[in-house]
């Protein structure tokens, strides 16, 4: 029997909260919902690392950040890693991909060309950084604008400075993605070969800039959208680094932050979520062509992101050195008809555990050195779900702005309650999330806290030790 076909899903700073499935009453994500119907829901999946290139790096390999040593943006991933589309390359399956990649620097000062190919295994790489034009014709996206006789243009909002109208939907990167991807299915249908496909479309990453005609039915309802979470936080019990981010993201170099006006915040949230309509839709779209092609019942789809969007929760937007869930907690759901049981999982998930999973499901042996632990007895029904004990994610020095001194962070999530360690600063933060789902109320010098505390750090230095490499492999006794 011909193994299972891998669509698989990632977009860019999605966060968990995004989804009608997910309790959101003012996007429209019908695609997306369905599948989740459809599929093993995971609705407490966290990440590794807040920020892209790590994260990437450790669910394409299972590996923590630290273990790849890909532990920052900007770096190129070692060229003894793995990633999963290797093995699966090398186990007899096709491999493509579209858009975003991002294991070695994405930046025309580093690489000429495009992103540095690594030992990925696609065989079709139809790659593009980000929507924008500073890549010229190696962006495979600018190529297809330019076929088309378009530029990539966004035009400033008239109402606010923060958001930008993008392109028209017909031209958007996101659509190119699911063209892309639909050409991909239909070219597959007929060959007896497996197939692997990963769409990796760059929305609702920032800037915040939809097209026209998915942003209007929000600014019809402005007033009615809500402010962001603890958007007065108290900051003088937060890290320096939050302190800097809640008056500028990225360490200051970016206007967003908690002196934006009411409007301003309730715009950037419209514009956000109205990118998360338009990559509804078109997820939509491939499925679609998926069933048509009449491969539906023997592929794997993934429909998963590879960090969250702060959104102006605790006054910050974007990303960087700190584990709010909205930072850290992601869509995943995973779906092979008459194989993986429809069910919402609740127990906490770590996206490492995705790459061992599709080596098990694909009916290959686990990696040696892979620090997941496959989920696929689980979606099978053999075997309940119960969950990790608790979530590991990591900052080292992850971006370039917040290096004075270095952001050296760890955070260890279990179901009540939260640790951040802050090993530049000594300093940390501690929260009880059954009494405050927020965590806008920083424990860590808390003395009626200090059990609970100690009980934490201590689980946090044994999360920490066995990301200690596992390989190479012991050979022999001596």
């Amino acid at each position: 029997m011909k193994p299972p076909n891998i669509l698989w899903i990632c977009t860019d700073q999605q966060r968990s909260d995004t989804l009608g499935c997910a309790g959101n009453s003012f996007v429209s994500t019908p695609n997306i919902d369905a599948l989740s119907c459809a599929a093993a829901n995971f609705r407490n999946c966290f990440v590794q690392s807040p920020v892209c290139m790590p994260s990437r790096g450790s669910f394409l390999t299972g590996r923590y950040p630290r273990t790849t040593r890909l532990r920052q943006n900007g770096q190129t991933i070692p060229s003894d890693e793995t990633p999963i589309s290797r093995l699966l390359a090398d186990a007899g399956y096709y491999c493509g991909l579209v858009g975003k990649f991002h294991l070695a620097p994405a930046d025309p000062a580093v690489n000429e060309t495009i992103e540095k190919r690594v030992n990925d295994g696609y065989d079709e790489f139809c790659w593009a950084g980000d929507p924008h034009d500073n890549w010229g014709t190696n962006s495979s996206y600018t190529a297809f604008l330019e076929d088309l006789g378009q530029t990539f243009k966004t035009t400033p909002h008239p109402d606010c400075e923060f958001v930008e109208t993008g392109m028209p939907e017909a031209f958007h990167e996101a659509t190119w993605c699911a063209e892309q991807a639909i050409d991909f299915i239909e070219r597959r249908a007929e060959s007896e070969m497996p197939w692997l496909f990963s769409v990796n479309m760059f929305a609702p990453h920032h800037p915040f800039n939809p097209p026209a005609d998915y942003l209007q039915p929000y600014l019809d309802r402005l007033d009615e959208i809500p402010l962001p979470d603890a958007l007065s936080d108290d900051l003088s019990t937060k890290s320096p680094h939050q302190i800097t981010d809640a008056k500028g993201a990225y360490g200051g170099t970016m206007a967003y932050g908690r002196t934006m006006s009411d409007k301003d915040h309730r715009m950037v949230k419209a514009a956000y979520w109205a990118m998360c309509d338009l990559v509804d839709m078109k997820v939509g779209a491939i499925l679609s062509a998926l069933d048509l092609s009449g491969q539906r019942d023997n592929t794997i789809v993934i429909f998963m992101s590879d960090h969250g969007e702060m959104l102006g929760d605790h006054g910050i937007y974007l990303k960087g050195p700190y584990f709010y869930d909205p930072a850290i907690r992601v869509p995943f759901m995973i779906s092979l008809p008459g194989t993986i049981q429809p069910k919402t999982h609740d127990g906490l998930t770590e996206l490492v555990d995705l790459a061992p999973t599709l080596l098990e499901a694909c009916g290959l042996p686990l990696q040696a050195g892979m620090q997941g632990k496959s989920l696929w007895p689980s979606l099978l029904g053999k075997t309940a779900y119960e969950g990790r004990e608790s979530i590991y994610c990591e900052y080292y020095n992850a971006m370039p702005f917040h290096n004075n001194p270095t952001a050296q962070l760890t955070m260890l999530r279990t179901s009540t309650h939260k640790l951040v360690v802050d090993h530049a600063h000594n300093y940390g933060e501690l929260y009880d999330l059954d009494t405050d789902p927020n965590e806008v109320n920083n424990l860590w010098d808390d003395p009626n806290s200090l059990g609970v505390k100690a009980d934490l750090l201590t689980a946090l230095t044994h999360r920490m030790a066995f990301t200690a490499d596992p390989l190479p492999v012991r050979q022999c006794e001596w």
